[in-house]
């Protein structure tokens, strides 16, 4: 059975709690799900109820369950990060269940089960009732992999990154073409662009800032990882 702790730590694991954070003009349940501890995300207005999916991961059974505990009816969309099947494998069910669109980048569309009803790109929004998330595209871990950014009403940004970027490090990539590509959208586009309180919402493990990193960067770009 799902059950939602209150007190965030941003520590979830698979088959455990998933966990509640309240900021000014929304709260973000994550939950961790399946064997390769992906997390999946609730984004949801507290003006309006209206409600986001980000990566329906794994375990259909529990976002279905997490999702009529927390949101009952009010999940509006299912954004999936990237085209890898470990971020999509409940999607199928998911979608079907909760009868809502999809939506994906536009290059990591045509890879995923659920064709999306809405392909995103770099620069769009999406409307979460009265609350944005601005569509971040950060090529290099696939071609079409995405992160989102939420400022919630007080000024705070909040970045749900995918497999882009993760506490110590950039994600896999498969040629130092592409860690180069990757390493230099997340600086321009997220370290450049956010200040360092900008909480980072990974694919998988915990949560960071994008203070905790920066000083860092150099490093990343010298080990090439």
């Amino acid at each position: 059975m799902v059950s939602v702790d209150r007190q965030y730590t941003g520590h979830v694991t698979p088959g455990g709690n998933a966990q509640q954070l309240d900021v000014p003009g929304a709260r973000i349940v994550k939950m961790s799900v399946g064997p390769m501890d992906n997390n999946t995300y609730l984004i949801q207005s507290t003006d309006t109820g209206a409600t986001v999916l980000i990566d329906a991961a794994n375990d259909a059974e529990s976002i279905i369950e997490l999702t009529a505990l927390e949101t009952p009816g009010q999940v509006e969309q299912i954004v999936t990060t990237h085209r890898h099947p470990d971020h999509w494998q409940a999607l199928t069910e998911v979608a079907k269940t909760l009868d809502v669109p999809t939506a994906a980048h536009t290059l990591d569309a045509d890879h995923i089960p659920v064709r999306p009803d809405r392909r995103i790109e770099d620069g769009d929004t999406i409307a979460i009732g009265d609350l944005t998330l601005h569509v971040i595209h950060l090529r290099g871990h696939t071609p079409g992999s995405i992160a989102l950014a939420l400022t919630d009403t007080e000024g705070h940004t909040h970045l749900f990154t995918g497999d882009s970027l993760f506490p110590g490090g950039v994600g896999k990539t498969h040629s130092p073409a592409d860690f180069d590509t990757l390493l230099s959208d997340v600086t321009t586009k997220l370290f450049d662009a956010y200040p360092d309180d900008t909480v980072v919402h990974p694919g998988h493990g915990d949560d960071t800032t994008l203070g905790a990193d920066r000083a860092d960067l150099p490093e990343w770009r010298a080990r090439g990882w």
